[in-house]
C-alpha cells in the first residue's frame, strides 16, 4: 500500500506522518502519533467512542481517512487540559460521576466541548442532541447531561 504524507497539528502540535493511503485518523492518532485517548469502539461510526475536533467540527475518525486531515487542526480529549489543569469539562465529568466505565467519555467530552464551542449556553434539549451520537452503556446518560450543563453554567460564571 503506498504511504502518503499528511501535516496536521494536533492538540497544538505540528505533526508530520507518513500514512498508509485508506488508513484511518483513529489508527494513524493511536498507532502513530501517540494519542490513545479516541477510543475504537465500533470502528463502523455508531458509537461516537472515537470523535475528535478537525478544525472545529465533530467528526468520528474511525470514518475519517488520515489523509484527508493535511494542513488540520486535530483536538482530542487528551489536548483538552491546559497546564495540568482539567477543562471545566472532565472536571465536571469527575464531580458529577459522568464516567462510570470510562470507554465512552472521550467522545461524549469532544462531542460536548463541540456543542460548547458553538453552543455556550445550552439547553438540556441541545444537551441530548449533541450527545446523541454517542453510546453509553453505564451512566444511563443523565450524569452525562447533567456535567455537560453545570461546565456550561461554570464557563457563564467565569465569562461575567
Amino acid at each position: 500500500m503506498a504511504k502518503v504524507p499528511v501535516q496536521f497539528s494536533l492538540n497544538g502540535s505540528e505533526k508530520a506522518e507518513f500514512v498508509d493511503s485508506g488508513a484511518t485518523l483513529l489508527a494513524v492518532l493511536r498507532g502513530k502519533a501517540g494519542d490513545t485517548s479516541p477510543k475504537g469502539g465500533c470502528h463502523q461510526g455508531t458509537c461516537g467512542a472515537c470523535s475528535v475536533i478537525i478544525d472545529g467540527e465533530l467528526r468520528l475518525s474511525c470514518l475519517t481517512l488520515a489523509e484527508t486531515c493535511e494542513g488540520a487542526a486535530i483536538t482530542t480529549t487528551a489536548g483538552l487540559a491546559e497546564a495540568g489543569v482539567l477543562h471545566p469539562l472532565q472536571r465536571a465529568f469527575m464531580d458529577g460521576f459522568a464516567a462510570q466505565c470510562g470507554f465512552c467519555t472521550p467522545g461524549m467530552l469532544m462531542a460536548a466541548k463541540a456543542l460548547l464551542d458553538r453552543t455556550p449556553n445550552p439547553t438540556r434539549e441541545d444537551v441530548v442532541e449533541a450527545i446523541s451520537g454517542n453510546v453509553c452503556r453505564c451512566t444511563g446518560y443523565e450524569p452525562i447531561i447533567q456535567a455537560i450543563l453545570a461546565a456550561a453554567r461554570a464557563n457563564s460564571h467565569n465569562a461575567a
